[in-house]
């Protein structure tokens, strides 16, 4: 069980992750601002994202945020995909467990996340979080598809 810096946790997180998806959506592109993890499959300001989770008064544990973020400058557009997820939160939440939060952020953005609880960062650890990851993403990505084409259809 190799220990990782947290710069190779991150940077090695993709390909890690890449074959435990179906294979429609192993062709994600990566992002990496930051000490950040992004994936996005051709819209860059739409996208999973896997980063520190700091704790604070509302969040008892630290880890790492694992979740979709909706971040276009469109305001309006992010706020109609969160409302989009939160009608399919309950089966979200029956698939993934209760852990998954949908929810406004900062500067207009919104996000569908969840902390996964820290630990040593060993080739283990991200093996367990690569597939959390993505199960999130297994999940979150048809009900994303449908709501993209939707907003599409809105702003024809």
């Amino acid at each position: 069980m190799e220990l990782l810096s947290a710069t190779a946790f991150i940077t090695t997180l993709p390909d890690t992750l890449r074959p435990l998806l179906p294979p429609g959506l192993q062709g994600f592109q990566v992002r990496r601002p930051w000490s950040l993890l992004q994936l996005h499959y051709g819209e860059p300001a739409l996208h999973y994202e896997v980063g520190r989770a700091a704790p604070g008064p509302l969040r008892l544990v630290t880890g790492w945020e694992l979740g979709f973020h909706c971040e276009a400058r469109d305001h309006h557009l992010n706020r109609l995909l969160l409302d989009g997820f939160r009608r399919h939160l309950f089966e979200i939440k029956e698939t993934l467990g209760e852990s998954i939060e949908a929810e406004m952020w900062d500067r207009g953005w919104t996000k569908i996340y969840e902390v996964y609880p820290d630990g040593p960062l060993t080739t283990d650890y991200r093996a367990a979080v690569a597939a959390r990851l993505a199960a999130i993403m297994a999940c979150l990505h048809p009900v994303f598809v449908d709501l993209r084409r939707a907003a599409a259809e809105i702003y024809r």
